[in-house]
């Protein structure tokens, strides 16, 4: 694939953990990379420093980034730099983690800078759950409402497998839970055929 048709795919996990989310992300992106040839970027929400949004305008005032300068900045680079994203989050209390909702209010010190930075990109998500159904896709509704909010492309697996994206039962055995859930996998790489058939598409159009 040429460096022109080349997608850049950033994985990014929510979990304050790498164990089960930090699988499915990096599985996605193996598969992404495996399949399409995609160039791939890691973050992880594990062991980083990572401050709430405060919603002190800062970023709207000054429209320099965010008045928080910690792990986040790195993250915001490599946002801008992927063609596509796959947001990974564990289920608590029946949506999101706080760390993956984090990630997602931070990026108001982006777009505060310039409105059309995550514009056209494209954005997947998954989830992982301890209990089959235990709040998967109202995690993953809510990542997929942030890219519609932030001018991205949301996408899904679709109907008869996927649904909404990635949804994962971990049975809470971390990794290998996750591993073993073959429905999941393939919930995930029906999610990023899409993704990146979506992104191909939309990097045709430049």
């Amino acid at each position: 694939m040429s460096d022109d048709t080349c997608i850049r795919l950033l994985g990014i996990s929510g979990s304050p953990r790498k164990k089960s989310t930090d699988y499915v992300v990096n599985e996605a992106l193996r598969y992404a990379q495996e399949k399409y040839g995609a160039e791939v970027e890691y973050f992880s929400a594990s062991g980083q420093n990572m401050k709430f949004c405060i919603h002190c305008d800062y970023c709207v005032r000054k429209k320099e980034g965010c008045i928080h300068k910690d792990d986040l900045v790195e993250l915001y680079d490599k946002m801008l730099w992927a063609d596509a994203w796959i947001i990974g989050t564990p289920v608590y209390q029946g949506t999101l983690s706080a760390q993956t909702k984090t990630i997602m209010d931070r990026c108001r010190a982006v777009v505060a800078r310039d409105p059309k930075a995550f514009m056209n990109k494209v954005g997947a998500a998954a989830a992982v759950g301890g209990d089959r159904i235990g709040g998967q896709e109202p995690a993953i509704q809510t990542i997929l409402n942030f890219y519609v909010i932030s001018e991205m492309i949301p996408v899904a697996g679709g109907s008869f497998g996927s649904n909404l994206g990635g949804t994962f039962w971990s049975k809470d055995k971390g990794a290998e839970g996750v591993a073993e859930d073959s429905e999941g996998i393939r919930s995930l790489h029906r999610t990023v055929n899409k993704m990146m058939k979506t992104a191909m598409a939309m990097k045709t159009l430049k």
